[in-house]
């Protein structure tokens, strides 16, 4: 049984002048502190954390997922708690990214994102989404928000348009890093036919994040 991590009380959003990037055990802490039983994601998340492990470290990298997994097995479409997936991320993101550098996680953590899409976008919802969205990115990021609703329970997002193939995409009280939606954003306007798309996302506060997202 794993026993449970200690939790410092530490301040729910960031000074000023935060790097956007931070990938420590004091980040994981301060989102964990805003996690309540009401924050739930599907379990197809979780289940994408051991793909993109084994497909990147096999066995080897999946023992330490499992090591510290609370369950054996997660149902895609039942709800787990934000806080179980959490350190679960972190860990899979150091594995997938191959070290603990700065870099190295954040490239992690984008590619565990782009598997979050490709799980996601295989359900029905996702789908009705691609159908819907035919190839057209403008139109599907105009559903995302609502797409999102059905994977987790946390969150809001709003779309603001600057231009016919760019957007802020906003997103307040979202559980993982930014560089996790810039993974997400990226995969799911290049398979609706956008080239050379772009995401930068900028933190904002500690759950809180903005994402300029072009494509041609």
């Amino acid at each position: 049984m794993i026993e449970p991590v200690s939790r410092p009380r530490l301040a729910a959003v960031p000074p000023k002048g935060t790097p956007a990037l931070r990938f420590d055990a004091e980040d994981l802490a301060q989102r964990l502190l805003q996690a309540t039983s009401n924050d739930t994601c599907k379990g197809m998340f979780f289940n994408g954390l051991f793909m993109a492990v084994g497909a990147t470290s096999g066995e080897e990298g999946l023992a330490r997922l499992k090591a510290a997994s609370p369950s054996r097995k997660f149902v895609d479409f039942f709800n787990y708690p934000i806080s179980d997936f959490l350190p679960l991320a972190w860990l899979a993101a150091e594995v997938v990214g191959g070290g603990a550098s700065p870099e190295q996680l954040e490239e992690g953590i984008r590619s565990i994102g782009r598997q979050a899409t490709d799980d996601f976008l295989a359900t029905a919802v996702g789908k009705t989404l691609l159908l819907l969205s035919g190839s057209d990115p403008r139109r599907l990021m105009n559903s995302l928000a609502s797409g999102y609703k059905t994977a987790v329970s946390y969150g809001s997002r709003t779309v603001t348009w600057h231009g016919p193939t760019h957007c802020l995409f906003s997103m307040r009280r979202d559980f993982m890093p930014h560089a996790y939606h810039e993974g997400v954003l990226e995969r799911v306007v290049t398979l609706v036919g956008g080239r050379d798309a772009k995401v930068v996302g900028t933190r904002v506060g500690l759950m809180d994040a903005d994402y300029d997202v072009s494509w041609s």
